[in-house]
């Protein structure tokens, strides 16, 4: 194990956690998945996974708000949820891990930041209408009743991704 990546890996993770914990208060305003992206494009998808899952257990789990230990199935898909953006993030480091972004990288970034959110929101929401057993009428029309909360969400999150995410890389990026 690379022990310049652990470090790395560990100080992404507590940034993630404290930005959480930071906007705690504000609802539908979020860092932690465009630092846990950003974690999985520096280091790579499989630091991203682990990044972000273990991010999004300390920060759901210790919610003073309502920690997800309450309801494990939502503990859990929230935790794989930030997994799979972190995972991401590695994925799509090719594409946007570069010094100067252009407009099309940039709208593009609001676009993935849209849409690792809406299946986050989606895994979280019906978390608890599957695992209670609710039949697909009644999981459908949860899922329908929270889009209002969970687009504002994915708005916020696009908007955060496509401004936050050229401003950091420039300064991830080797000097070539």
């Amino acid at each position: 194990m690379n022990l310049n990546k652990l470090v790395r890996a560990s100080i992404f993770a507590a940034l993630a956690i404290g930005a959480g914990f930071a906007l705690l208060m504000i609802p539908n305003i979020e860092l932690i998945s465009v630092i846990v992206f950003l974690a999985g494009m520096h280091l790579g998808a499989s630091w991203g996974l682990i990044i972000g899952g273990t991010a999004e257990m300390v920060f759901s789990g210790l919610n003073p708000m309502g920690s997800g230990l309450a309801f494990p199935p939502l503990f859990i898909s929230q935790i794989l949820g930030m997994a799979f953006i972190g995972f991401s993030g590695g994925l799509l480091r090719h594409f946007f891990l570069k010094k100067k972004l252009s407009t099309t990288n940039i709208i593009a970034l609001g676009a993935v930041g849209f849409m690792l959110t809406f299946i986050f929101d989606s895994i979280t929401t019906l978390s608890y209408p599957i695992s209670a057993g609710f039949d697909l009428s009644r999981t459908i029309g949860l899922y329908i009743s929270g889009m209002g909360f969970t687009i504002l969400h994915q708005a916020s999150n696009a908007v955060v991704f496509a401004v936050g995410v050229p401003r950091v890389t420039k300064y991830l990026v080797k000097k070539e």
